[in-house]
């Protein structure tokens, strides 16, 4: 149990789950309303998808995850998955730091929102659970597995809510993945339940809030 524990905690590492979410509404077939909301991810151009996902893995993945390892091996966070709650602060600055640089290229290389909004929403909502994250930070070791499943969970059912057709498994899914994820932290015993549920929680509305609210170019 303990080896799938860590198996599940890898898989869903919070860096990756912004790029799920985008792999789901880019590839699970949907149907827009165009009544409400003209935006859609899965009938984008295979050239925009792959210079999206390519965008979100550069600046959600891979330069945040070196940083890290940069970081471990100059011993200002003992551990990767940082484990310590006071050597938390620099690495979530870091976070905030790429969420912010991907929004702001996305909003400088496709002005005036020529692409659907959840591609600009997405890293919006890294900003501000990543600040609220920070804040809480000093009080509790807010679960950031907790975080990125809800990062996840919101994304998606902002993007199914605006869709007049979604494959409602999916749904199921990722509850079903935030389910995972958090049993996996809390039987690792690397966080108490109030860290993981205020983190999925918190992660959760933010995310949701701002993808469904997002002005729609």
């Amino acid at each position: 149990m303990k080896i799938a524990a860590e198996i599940l905690s890898w898989i869903f590492l919070p860096l990756l789950m912004p790029v799920y979410g985008l792999l789901i509404a880019m590839y699970v077939p949907s149907n827009q309303d165009f009544l409400f909301n003209e935006d859609s991810l899965y009938f984008l151009s295979d050239e925009a998808k792959t210079a999206v996902l390519y965008m979100f893995m550069i600046f959600s993945v891979v330069a945040p995850g070196l940083s890290f390892v940069i970081l471990h091996k100059r011993k200002i966070i003992t551990t990767i998955d940082m484990e310590n709650q006071r050597e938390r602060n620099i690495p979530m600055f870091i976070m905030l730091s790429y969420c912010l640089l991907l929004y702001g290229l996305f909003i400088f290389k496709a002005q005036n929102n020529i692409l659907p909004k959840y591609i600009y929403a997405l890293p919006l909502s890294g900003v501000f659970v990543t600040v609220v994250y920070t804040y809480i930070n000093r009080w509790i070791k807010i679960s950031l597995h907790g975080g990125g499943a809800g990062i996840l969970t919101g994304f998606t059912f902002a993007y199914a809510l605006e869709q007049a057709e979604f494959q409602f498994w999916i749904l199921i899914f990722v509850i079903i993945a935030s389910g995972l994820t958090i049993s996996s932290r809390l039987y690792l015993e690397k966080h108490t339940p109030r860290e993981v549920y205020t983190g999925w929680a918190l992660a959760t509305f933010m995310t949701f809030m701002v993808n469904y609210l997002y002005p729609i170019g």
